[in-house]
């Protein structure tokens, strides 16, 4: 059944009640490094606090960690991704601060409060003893930044294919739902050479100087506004010395879109003048580092819509958004998907990151109510 008016109150109330135990989690799993591929202590942790609920947590091979509310077999699955990675090297030190009504600390919002508020869900459905018309499988999974390539959510979606009815990712902003996945495909440009004196060797070829061609040659590309391409050579290296001619440089290149042939249309031409402008005696390789498969789900589409509806009852003006998320792996998939947050932060990715404590109580009654909600609408299927 529905929920009743009534239900939607004690649930307002009940998230509103529970901001301070979201903060303190929160607290707690930015207290543990997790940079990406490095996110066994975190992970760890994280199923320590399921067993500390009375859950069985499970991790897998690449990390994640699996918990279910229910065990029916028979029915479909609705699946929570909260990705535990951070962009942070091991060796950054993790103050958390909390100023007023500011939380501050690297990760805090990407993804710690995710995280904190999937663990407080649970704790409230199982205080109020509401269920579900489906089970609930949460997974804290790894591999979201940088060159993870969404390897974890394509771990927990490969795992629960046959089952799942729908995924909802908890990450980002509140208010904002993400019904549009950006894909993106990464490479790395390597470029070979002889090598020699610069002086002694002059006019052998130069790895760097081949390198730099392909850069000024990629640069030139034309992409389409509509649908959104993007692209950027964000990192560069090589040489040994100042006057070596070097015998290695390479790229890092990043290319994304909206549109799986837009993407494959710049992925093309990018391949074609990364081989032509090398130069002569000069060798060029290209390593994929990880591809994020594209997609959308409609505005028609009823979990959208849900998460629409859910956004007004919390007195916000939902904003449809295209983003690179977790979401990208089921949406490819043509799974029901939308990427959630859960407050407002500044400064993502930096050290100097921090949330809003208020806004969690709407955050936490928007992921409980899309819980049960979207569990209603799977099992109506």
């Amino acid at each position: 059944m529905p929920l009743t008016s009534d239900d939607l109150q004690t649930l307002l109330q009940e998230a509103q009640a529970r901001t301070e135990a979201v903060v303190a989690l929160t607290e707690r799993i930015c207290a543990v490094a997790a940079p990406t591929g490095e996110e066994r202590t975190r992970a760890e942790f994280v199923a320590s606090l399921w067993r500390e609920r009375g859950y069985a947590p499970e991790i897998d091979d690449v990390g994640n960690v699996y918990v279910r509310r229910g065990n029916r077999p028979d029915v479909p699955v609705v699946m929570l991704l909260s990705h535990t990675d951070t962009v942070f090297p091991a060796s950054t030190p993790l103050k958390i601060e909390r100023r007023g009504t500011i939380l501050h600390g690297p990760g805090i919002g990407d993804n710690s409060v995710s995280n904190a508020t999937v663990l407080t869900a649970f704790d409230v459905l199982d205080a109020l003893g509401m269920q579900t018309k489906v089970d609930l499988v949460a997974v804290a999974n790894v591999g979201e930044e940088g060159l993870g390539n969404l390897r974890g959510a394509r771990a927990a979606v490969e795992r629960y294919r046959d089952q799942l009815g729908a995924v909802l990712v908890i990450d980002g902003r509140l208010g904002s739902i993400v019904n549009v996945a950006v894909g993106s495909r990464r490479w790395r440009i390597v470029v070979k050479g002889p090598g020699g004196h610069s002086f002694g060797s002059f006019g052998t070829p130069s790895a760097i100087h081949g390198l730099g061609r392909i850069i000024a040659s990629l640069a030139d590309i034309s992409v389409p506004q509509e649908p959104r391409t993007t692209f950027n050579v964000g990192m560069i290296e090589g040489g040994t010395s100042i006057n070596t001619i070097a015998p290695r440089a390479s790229a890092l290149l990043d290319m994304r879109s909206v549109s799986v042939p837009a993407l494959d249309a710049l992925t093309k031409q990018a391949r074609e003048r990364i081989q032509r402008s090398v130069g002569p005696g000069l060798e060029v390789e290209i390593e994929v580092l990880g591809e994020r498969p594209a997609g959308s789900r409609p505005i028609q589409d009823p979990l959208v819509q849900k998460a629409i509806e859910v956004v007004r009852w919390l007195q916000m003006e939902p904003r449809l958004v295209a983003s690179s998320t977790d979401a990208n792996i089921p949406i490819s998939l043509d799974i029901p998907a939308v990427c959630v947050g859960v407050t407002f932060g500044e400064k993502a990715h930096t050290t100097e990151e921090y949330i809003h404590i208020e806004p969690i109580a709407k955050g936490l009654a928007q992921v409980l109510r899309l819980c049960l909600d979207t569990g209603e609408m799977v099992a109506r299927r």
